[in-house]
């Protein structure tokens, strides 16, 4: 959904949050996440990871980025847009 969009009083499902399509609610479906609460307390990194473990693949670096906005969120964070978290990524992990 878009971050502008979200109300977070009215999350239910995966897809209530910022920056979430089906594709990366079936991520976080994989990685045992079906409930917007579960990402409390999460770190996104862990959380990139163990998806890339999870299938094999070298998923693209905006995945972490969308993981750092959705954990930054549910910590009590504003909804913003996945793109707000590049810098901050490429800060803590250059070789992503």
């Amino acid at each position: 959904m878009k971050p502008s969009k979200v109300d977070r009083n009215k999350l239910q499902t995966l897809t209530d949050l910022p920056n979430v399509g089906e594709a990366t609610a079936a991520d976080l479906r994989l990685l045992g996440i079906d409930k917007p609460e579960q990402l409390c307390g999460k770190d996104p990194f862990t959380l990139y990871i163990e998806l890339c473990d999870l299938t094999g693949v070298r998923h693209d670096p905006c995945v972490l980025d969308v993981f750092m906005s959705l954990t930054s969120f549910m910590d009590g964070g504003p909804a913003l847009p996945w793109w707000d978290f590049t810098a901050e990524r490429k800060a803590k992990m250059p070789r992503i």
